[in-house]
């Protein structure tokens, strides 16, 4: 017996079917609108200058081209419950063990990211020790996935809805200052038009740009999951992928544009909110604690998603043999509870290495999932491809296409390879790429070791019937 049957059988129980659109459309949202856009749109800006803007703008083409090809999947795949799995039919075992545990680790790396900064966030306020908050935290977040998608879909729902509420008006807050509307503006969106300004690090600080930016806007990805939990998996990726990714657009590209317009970029510090300076600039009264309390839902957000998107990956992993077994069970609810409590707790783990002697480990697992989505989006594209071919040969039907294939499809894994091999040559991002390929590497020695294991188990199992 293959060691995929075997751990399909294993299972338990299905997902139930429970998330509506509204679900999915907002833990969607919720996904991409998150830290990475209060905080971590400094970093982007650094990096690029006002120039960042083409960077989100180019990330956001990204994301809006794999999204579509999700869509594309989902419709010929719909027995699929798990994304990562769209990769099995057309690319093989290895790229769908590969895609699944890279997009597991770069989410439990999220969880842990998010914990900590929600830790420091309240060590101050409540006086305890960030690891015991850090532990509340993910215990409760945790519990709230175990109890039921829908109890985990409900919490999304509320968190994303605030996030995108303050997104939208921080937005009209910033057009209104600078056209005058309320306030005496200066003008110093003007500053943007000379090239000196816009891009002051040259063209190629936009491709270095777009990793971080793919961070933090990452997670549209997450309706391709949480679809399976709903009545029409597919139709409801491909609406939702349409829908998310023009709200996207206008959400980060909305955002920096207002930052760099009112904010001389030079001044915004990375790891501190441009959204901050930007309403301290405009004069906006407690704007430092009501984007702290803001800045503190988004990690809520991103911890509660983060839990339940690895926990789906690792069910989908262990169904297919490539996990053990256990994380494939179900509890009454509907919920794989093994492999959600185990990624709340690898998160853990990998939070306190963040203490001073365990720095540098902690610094190398970052790294490490900088250009993992990256190479989780240049999986998904060549499986799409692959797909299409495939099915196109045997006369296949496709309730849903990708429009202009293949040449969208080949631009999108044209600039992701761009991307990839530009970080090589930018200093500061080329230990991304070598704790990237480090990974990797261990995800394929990891491979063969399953293979390995799963073939010593299937000749042991023949042995009594040859005797």
């Amino acid at each position: 017996m293959a060691a995929g049957v075997h751990m399909g059988e294993a299972s338990s129980g299905k997902l139930h079917k429970v998330l509506r659109p509204r679900h999915i459309t907002m833990i969607s949202l919720g996904g991409i609108v998150g830290a990475g856009l209060f905080v971590g749109s400094s970093a982007a800006i650094a990096t690029a200058g006002p120039a960042a803007i083409v960077s989100y703008a180019l990330a956001g083409a990204i994301v809006f081209v794999v999204m579509q090809m999700l869509g594309e999947l989902a419709a010929t795949q719909p027995e699929i419950e798990s994304f990562t799995e769209y990769t099995r039919r057309p690319l093989g075992g290895f790229a769908a063990f590969a895609t699944g545990w890279l997009y597991a680790y770069f989410w439990i790396i999220v969880v842990a990211v998010e914990t900590l900064i929600g830790a420091q966030m309240l060590a101050p306020m409540i006086g305890a020790p960030q690891w015991a908050i850090a532990l509340f935290l993910l215990v409760s977040l945790a519990g709230v996935n175990l109890f039921s998608v829908g109890a985990y879909a409900e919490f999304e729902f509320w968190f994303a809805s605030i996030k995108i509420v303050a997104v939208i008006l921080f937005i009209l807050a910033g057009v209104a200052w600078l056209t005058g509307v309320g306030w005496q503006a200066g003008a110093p969106i003007t500053g943007l038009l000379s090239y000196e300004n816009f891009m002051p690090h040259g063209p190629l600080s936009l491709l270095a740009g777009v990793p971080a930016v793919i961070f933090s806007m990452c997670g549209a990805e997450i309706a391709a999951i949480a679809a399976a939990e709903s009545p029409e998996p597919s139709r409801s990726v491909s609406r939702i992928a349409r829908a998310v990714i023009a709200r996207v657009l206008i959400f980060y590209l909305g955002s920096v544009l207002v930052i760099v317009s009112i904010v001389p970029w030079a001044e915004l510090v990375p790891g501190q909110s441009p959204f901050v300076a930007t309403l301290d600039r405009m004069g906006v009264p407690y704007a430092a604690p009501a984007m702290a309390a803001i800045i503190f839902t988004a990690v809520m957000s991103c911890l509660n998603s983060g839990i339940y998107v690895a926990s789906r990956i690792l069910l989908g992993l262990a169904r297919k043999g490539d996990a053990p077994s256990g994380l494939a069970k179900l509890n009454h609810r509907g919920v794989p509870s093994a492999a959600v409590m185990l990624s709340a707790a690898i998160a853990f783990a990998i939070m306190t290495l963040s203490s001073a002697s365990y720095q540098g480990v902690f610094t190398f697992l970052l790294n490490a999932s900088g250009a993992v989505m990256l190479v989780v989006y240049l999986m998904i594209a060549l499986a799409q491809f692959r797909n299409r071919r495939q099915l196109e040969a045997g006369g296949g039907e496709f309730p849903i296409r990708m429009r202009m294939f293949p040449w969208l499809n080949v631009t999108a894994m044209a600039a992701i390879v761009a991307i990839l091999v530009a970080m090589i040559f930018i200093e500061q991002m080329r230990s991304q790429i070598v704790a990237t390929a480090s990974t990797i590497a261990i995800v394929g020695i990891a491979y063969a070791a399953n293979r390995f294991l799963a073939r010593s188990r299937e000749q042991r199992s023949n042995e009594p019937q040859k005797a």
